[in-house]
Parts: structure tokens; C-alpha cells; sequence
């Protein structure tokens, strides 16, 4: 999907990766309007989703559970912190260096081949991971964009 409601993976609230993007596709789920593509990846615990929650010590469907109620990405956070781990910044650089590589030489590497192989794209070594399939797809160019 070009340009979705929500965020790159390259985004970050209190410096983390992901965990933008993350809430947001779970507060348009909660409303009805999470695309339908997205729906079937939403919350694995083996994809970025799953991660982030584990990364934070905390479970996907509290975190669903926290976002039926009112509160601004930073708040939101906050209470993961205090439900679970609150990172250091060199625990939170290991996290996005992470992020930013799954898919390069890592159990989700088959993903990042079929999505290519999809779209057309397997001749593109540009396209090395998750974050840059994600952007690819949504319209998004360039490592940085966010």
C-alpha cells in the first residue's frame, strides 16, 4: 500500500525504531481501519512487532489492551517502561541496530525474498531488509525517510 496511516519502521518515539509505527497500526485496528493486508503480520512474534514487545518486556496484547485508552506516543511508552524494561541508550542503539538489519542474513531473510520476488524486485541489491522492503513498498525512498 502507497503511503498507509502510519509510519515507517525508520521512526522513532524516545529514540526506538519501530515502536511508531507499531501503535499506530494498533490504534487503526482497534478503530476498524488497519488495512486488511496488514492484519495477518500484526503482533508475530517472530516479525517486528513481536520484537519490539519483547525488546520492551511487555506482551503484544497488553500493549493492545494500554491503547484503548488515551495517550500520546511518549505516555504510551512510558507505561511500557513501567510494565516492563526501561532500556539504557546503548540497549536502545543494539535494539535499532537490530531493527534496522532484520531481514539482512537473519530468520527473516526468506521474507525479505519473497516480498521482492513479489514485487518484482529480486534483482535490487539495494533492498536488503524489512525496513527497506516496508519503505519500498509504501512509497517511501531513501534509507532515512521516516
Amino acid at each position: 500500500m502507497k503511503n498507509p496511516p502510519f509510519r515507517s519502521p525508520r521512526s522513532k518515539v524516545g529514540g526506538i525504531y519501530h515502536f511508531g509505527r507499531l501503535i499506530d497500526k494498533i490504534r487503526l485496528k482497534l478503530k476498524g481501519k488497519l488495512p486488511a493486508e496488514y492484519l495477518p503480520n500484526l503482533g508475530l512474534m517472530n516479525g517486528l512487532d513481536g520484537h519490539c514487545c519483547g525488546f520492551l518486556g511487555i506482551e503484544f496484547t497488553d500493549l493492545v489492551e494500554r491503547l484503548k485508552e488515551p495517550g500520546t506516543d511518549e505516555e504510551i511508552l512510558e507505561w511500557c517502561y513501567s510494565k516492563g524494561t526501561r532500556p539504557n541508550p546503548v540497549q536502545i542503539s543494539i535494539w535499532n541496530g537490530f531493527a534496522e538489519k532484520f531481514g539482512w542474513r537473519d530468520s527473516a531473510a526468506a521474507f525479505v525474498a519473497k516480498v521482492k520476488k513479489e514485487d518484482g524486485l529480486q534483482d535490487n541489491s539495494e533492498l536488503m531488509t524489512t525496513f527497506d522492503i516496508i519503505d519500498v513498498r509504501e512509497g517511501r525512498t531513501g534509507k532515512n525517510s521516516a
